[in-house]
């Protein structure tokens, strides 16, 4: 059995959340828990959050065993792209991307 919960349209581009993903894919939830609590990443409190609520999923609707979670899949996957401009010399305009994320968490129970 697994429960997921999904972050959306998080206002990080997709390749600085990854670096955060990738440290706690796997782990069990409270050593994932303590990785994000000691990372310096503007990426880590989102995630600690989503964590929170994917372990919140798993204990009430589930009936699962918080002990025995586990990270069991996470994903950041790029969302809608906020298109704004800059002003440049001579008059030019540069665009500015504003990248946004998606981001799919599961925890599952060790067998």
């Amino acid at each position: 059995m697994e429960a997921k919960a999904y972050l959306k349209y998080l206002r990080i581009s997709p390749r600085k959340v990854q670096i955060v993903v990738d440290l706690i894919r796997g782990k069990d939830v409270g050593t994932a828990m303590a990785i994000l609590m000691q990372t310096p990443k503007a990426a880590s409190e989102p995630m600690m959050k989503l964590l929170k609520s994917a372990v919140a999923n798993a204990e009430n609707n589930f009936n699962m065993d918080v002990e025995k979670l586990y990270v069991s899949e996470v994903f950041a996957t790029p969302g809608p792209i906020l298109k704004r401009v800059m002003p440049r010399a001579q008059g030019r305009a540069y665009r500015i991307n504003k990248r946004t994320s998606h981001v799919t968490l599961v925890v599952a129970e060790k067998a």
